[in-house]
């Protein structure tokens, strides 16, 4: 139970982070930095670390896809994850692992943006939460990397010689 609280605790701070980074970075540097830990720390902590707990423990995620919106998710990810869950779920834990590190790295950060804004845009096929959790986050994410691209199209803008 602790490490639920735990999590739930880390999921809450990272996606208000997320949308003060967002809201800052419209016009503050800041905002991107922000941004880019909390999303960071989503993924690698949130995601790919709880992920790898799960796995320790023994969940094979069989009724994760239960409360899907469309009975084919449900009967494909049955089908399919719970008899390869480690790799599966393995492959998971790389996926966020990356993306997370991606977005922290700086140089990066653009394509760690778009795999996590890629991972949100499937995560609604699992149920409502997942729904409701990515319209609250897809907004956030497409700011952040509207504000990295602005940021390196002003860096690789030439410097005009002054006369």
């Amino acid at each position: 139970m602790q490490n639920n609280i735990f999590f739930i605790v880390l999921w809450t701070a990272c996606v208000v982070a997320t949308i003060i980074g967002a809201a800052l970075a419209v016009r503050r540097p800041v905002g991107r930095y922000i941004g880019r830990v909390a999303v960071g720390v989503l993924f690698v902590v949130g995601g790919a670390l709880l992920h790898v707990i799960n796995l320790v423990r023994g969940d094979d995620y069989a009724g994760f896809a239960d409360p899907a919106h469309f009975a084919w998710v449900t009967t494909a990810w049955r089908a399919v994850v719970p008899p390869n869950h480690v790799l599966l779920i393995g492959l998971l834990i790389l996926f966020e692992a990356t993306a997370g590190v991606l977005v922290i790295s700086g140089r990066w950060t653009r394509l760690g943006y778009v795999a996590v804004i890629a991972f949100h845009l499937l995560l609604w096929l699992f149920g409502w939460f997942e729904t409701v959790y990515a319209l609250i986050m897809l907004p956030p994410l497409v700011l952040l990397l509207h504000a990295e691209t602005r940021l390196n199209r002003h860096r690789d803008r030439p410097a005009v010689p002054s006369r």
